[in-house]
């Protein structure tokens, strides 16, 4: 099955970086957070990916081109141009990379991937979230109601701390950011069957998957939720790419590999 990752949006919120780069490049720990998500799936057997590029995608192509290198110790002799690889840590990746359009919404972007999908069942994800998600279960799931579509929901961090006091203003409990008010949200790790693509057409080059396209698979009664109560962040601002950096270099719960 092919992991499909959508990473050609501007990332309007995170400007900082964003101007510079793809947000899917913006690096954690050294890495692009795109190479962090799909060392998730690869992980746990999955490795062959269709990236969705747009937004200075050619900036995930020329990474891809020098993976390899940018992985491996090397022996250059500069007066021949003489290479040789020494010893490489490079990832197991199998990659396509498909220009989807600068401002393409991501309902489009899924469309025009459809030819690159050979399988009853493809993933799907953004490319600016890690989990640390059991893939495997998911998709036990996923299979076990056929229907279209499989999407993982989770349960963020509240914006602040919550205490409680008792009437004489006594601090009695504190919790540091702790889940939210009790809503589900969509994680972004989908699993979706072929049939999606009856749903989608050249006339969504306009639409948000999320909007247009999910309400439909929820109409139909298409749509099944897969609860995941463990780890979950999403790069949307300099804030949340600050406590990725904090987590990785502590406690990287979704370093999985």
């Amino acid at each position: 099955m092919k992991v499909v990752i959508l990473a050609g949006g501007l990332g309007s919120r995170i400007t900082e970086e964003s101007h510079l780069r793809p947000k899917p490049m913006i690096e954690i720990g050294g890495k692009p957070i795109l190479w962090h998500i799909m060392k998730i799936y690869a992980a746990q057997g999955f490795n062959e990916f269709v990236i969705c590029c747009g937004y200075k995608g050619q900036m995930i192509k020329e990474y891809f081109l020098n993976y390899f290198l940018y992985n491996s110790n090397l022996y250059i002799d500069t007066s021949t141009n003489e290479v040789q690889i020494k010893s490489n840590n490079s990832s197991n990746f199998k990659v396509t990379l498909v220009d989807t359009g600068l401002n393409t919404m991501t309902a489009g972007r899924i469309n025009k991937i459809k030819d690159y999908i050979d399988t009853d069942d493809f993933f799907l994800t953004y490319g600016d979230g890690v989990a640390d998600i059991d893939i495997q279960k998911e998709l036990e799931f996923h299979k076990s109601h056929n229907k279209i579509g499989t999407m993982t929901i989770v349960q963020p961090e509240g914006k602040y701390g919550s205490l409680k006091f008792d009437d004489e203003n006594l601090v009695q409990d504190f919790k540091e950011k702790p889940k939210g008010d009790g809503a589900w949200i969509n994680g972004g790790f989908f699993i979706l069957k072929r049939d999606v693509f009856n749903i989608l057409d050249d006339s969504c080059e306009d639409t948000m998957w999320e909007q247009e396209p999910l309400e439909n698979l929820k109409n139909m009664k298409e749509l099944m939720a897969f609860k995941h109560s463990g780890f979950w962040k999403s790069m949307d601002s300099m804030k949340d790419k600050k406590e990725l950096e904090k987590h990785w270099n502590n406690d990287p719960k979704w370093k999985i590999w």
